[in-house]
């Protein structure tokens, strides 16, 4: 995938989520086969226990569902105690506020904006406030912690998300359903620049 920064790797257990899709060893396999860091989303259950194993495999970022994390403070510590950069994702109808001590044990929020579990969803934009009021937080506490937004992130909405305040984009079917995936990155992220620059709060990013 020429031009991305990362590779998103969805990793579903049809528990956490409806859908199946892969495990520990393809994600080792992935990790031989390319040089792109490999950005794990865990929409499963027991994270707490899982997550090593996936640093161990290769991944240099694992993202876990506080919905499903027993102890989500340890378990980031861990994760950054691997060597992996440690990222909490929070599904659509959950708040941020109630996690605002938690954010200086992360390195990356990810704000689903759609519900997880399936690809090709349409954007949700009620989510948009809520990516505002994250970066305001984060702003508020100075720390240096990436937003990311994954779900129906198009050239048509990745601007709306860069605005409010993400500065991490996961594109799937934006990027691979296109004829020039290459072109469709760099496109994606001109528009996604753009509108940062033209933002407030990208000015004290």
């Amino acid at each position: 995938m020429e031009g991305a920064d990362w590779l998103h790797v969805d990793v579903m257990d049809n528990h956490f989520v409806p859908n199946l899709t892969l495990g520990v060893p393809v994600v080792e396999s992935l990790s031989k086969a390319t040089d792109t860091p490999l950005d794990l989303h865990l929409m499963i259950e027991d994270p707490d226990r899982w997550a090593p194993q996936y640093i161990e495999a290769g991944a240099g970022s694992v993202t876990f569902h506080v919905e499903a994390a027993a102890a989500p403070v340890r378990l980031a510590r861990e994760i950054r105690a691997k060597g992996a950069r440690a990222s909490m994702a929070l599904k659509p109808a959950t708040p941020i506020e109630p996690y605002e001590d938690l954010l200086p044990e992360l390195d990356m929020l990810l704000i689903m904006t759609v519900e997880p579990g399936f690809g090709g969803q349409a954007f949700l934009d009620i989510m948009l406030p809520k990516i505002r009021r994250t970066r305001e937080l984060i702003s508020r506490h100075g720390l240096q912690l990436a937003l990311q937004v994954d779900g129906g992130v198009s050239a048509a909405t990745i601007e709306r998300c860069a605005e409010a305040g993400a500065d991490v984009f996961v594109a799937g079917s934006a990027v691979y359903g296109a004829d020039d995936p290459a072109k469709a990155v760099r496109d994606l992220r001109e528009k996604a620049e753009t509108a940062t620059a033209a933002a407030g709060w990208g000015c004290a990013h």
